[in-house]
C-alpha cells in the first residue's frame, strides 16, 4: 500500500496530469458537499473530497451523453463513409464512489459482450479508475442492500483519505503502473486503511436504507411483479421527465440519429429513456403506449428482468442519486418497499 499526505494532493494530481487527462470531483464554488461535479484537474480546481457523490456519475467518462458516430456523404446513389473514431487518450478518473465503480461492471456486461462496443470499449481500456471509499456515506445510500462495500472500493487503484493522507492500494496492471509513475507516494502499512474502513462500516449500520430487502426481486419473481396492481399508484404522479434515467450510473439505453449538416449527414447515438413516450416507438406503434407501463418497465428492468439474465446480479448500485433528483420523490426505494409489501 502507498500513501501521499493531504499537504501533497495538489502535487500528486499535477505529477498524474502530466502524462494522463486527470478528472476529479469539483466544487461547484459554493458548498464542496452539495453540487459536485466532475471536471479537468487544473491548479486552480478544488477536489470536493467530502462530497458523496457527484450529480452525475463517472459513467459519462465510457459512455458519453451524445457522441458522434459515423458521417456520411451522399452524391447521388453513392454515399461516402466516413470513419471518424480516433483512438482514446489515457485519462484517469480519481475519487470515483464505489456504487459508480461497481456500475462499470454492468455496463461492461451490456457493451463488451459479443458484439463489442469498440465505441465503449475504446474508452474502457484507456482509462484508469482511482476509487475513494466513502467515509462519510449519505443517508439516500444503499449500496450495501445490492452487496456493495463503501468502505472497499473497487477500480484499478483504491484510495482511503485520513485525517492526514491518502492511502492508495492498486488492484489490476493499470493500477500498478500509475501508482508506480508517482515518485512523491511514500510505502504504508498493508492495514493502515483498517481504521477508515472501521468508521465507514460503523456509519453504514446505521443508515435508514440499510435494512432495505430485495427478497422480493429476481428473476424468478417475473409475473407475479409484472401483474402487480400496484403499479396503477406508484406510477400515477410520475411525469415522465427521465430524470431518474439521466443520473443513474446503470442505465444504458440510446438513440442512434442522424442530422443532416447541409453538407453531409452527421449519425450519432445519444441518451435515451425508458420513461419518454417515443421510447421503443416503431412504425406499428408503441408497445408501451401508457405512462404506468413505461414506469413499470423501469423498475422492473432494474430488478427483475437484469438480474434473471446476470446471475442474479441487481441492475441497481444504491448510489441514491435519483432519490435526490426526482421531482415529485418517487425513486427505486419506495417501489422496492411497495412491491415487496407482504411478499418478502
Amino acid at each position: 500500500m502507498k500513501k501521499v499526505s493531504r499537504e501533497n494532493l495538489d502535487a500528486l494530481f499535477a505529477a498524474i496530469a502530466e502524462a494522463k487527462k486527470l478528472y476529479l470531483p469539483v466544487a461547484d464554488g459554493t458548498d464542496e458537499k452539495r453540487g459536485a461535479k466532475y471536471g479537468v484537474w487544473t491548479p486552480e480546481a478544488k477536489y470536493a473530497a467530502e462530497a458523496v457523490n457527484t450529480v452525475r456519475s463517472a459513467k459519462d467518462f465510457f459512455f458519453p451523453q451524445v457522441e458522434n458516430m459515423v458521417n456520411f456523404k451522399v452524391n447521388g446513389k453513392k454515399i461516402e463513409v466516413d470513419d471518424i473514431r480516433t483512438e482514446c487518450e489515457d485519462f484517469v478518473i480519481f475519487g470515483v464512489r464505489a456504487c459508480d465503480a461497481a456500475s462499470f461492471k454492468i455496463l461492461d456486461s451490456v457493451y463488451l459482450s459479443e458484439p463489442v462496443d469498440t465505441y465503449y470499449q475504446n474508452r474502457r481500456e484507456h482509462g484508469v479508475v482511482m476509487t475513494m471509499s466513502c467515509s462519510k456515506p449519505s443517508e439516500t445510500c444503499f449500496c450495501s442492500v445490492f452487496g456493495i462495500d463503501a468502505a472497499e472500493p473497487a477500480g484499478d487503484v483504491s484510495c482511503w483519505l485520513t485525517d492526514d493522507a491518502v492511502l492508495m492500494q492498486a488492484n489490476t496492471e493499470k493500477g500498478e503502473a500509475l501508482l508506480a509513475s508517482l515518485p512523491m507516494l511514500e510505502d504504508a502499512a498493508d492495514d493502515a486503511a483498517e481504521e477508515s474502513k472501521a468508521k465507514t462500516k460503523a456509519i453504514l449500520e446505521k443508515l435508514p436504507l440499510k435494512n432495505l430487502s430485495t427478497d422480493s426481486f429476481g428473476g424468478d419473481k417475473l409475473m407475479e411483479l409484472f401483474s402487480s396492481d400496484k403499479w396503477a399508484s406508484l406510477s400515477e404522479a410520475c411525469l415522465g421527465c427521465g430524470t431518474c434515467t439521466f443520473v443513474c450510473p446503470t442505465c444504458q439505453c440510446y438513440d442512434i440519429r442522424d442530422y443532416d449538416t447541409g453538407h453531409g449527414v452527421q449519425r450519432f447515438r445519444c441518451w435515451d429513456s425508458c420513461m419518454y413516450a417515443d421510447f421503443t416507438k416503431t412504425a406499428g406503434g408503441q408497445p408501451r403506449p401508457t405512462q404506468l407501463e413505461r414506469f413499470r418497465q423501469r423498475f422492473m428492468h432494474k430488478l427483475v428482468y437484469y438480474p434473471a439474465n446476470n446471475d442474479g446480479v441487481f441492475g441497481c448500485v444504491g448510489c441514491g442519486r435519483c432519490m435526490k433528483s426526482c421531482p415529485i420523490s418517487m425513486n427505486i426505494v419506495k417501489v422496492m418497499k411497495t412491491l415487496g409489501e407482504g411478499n418478502a
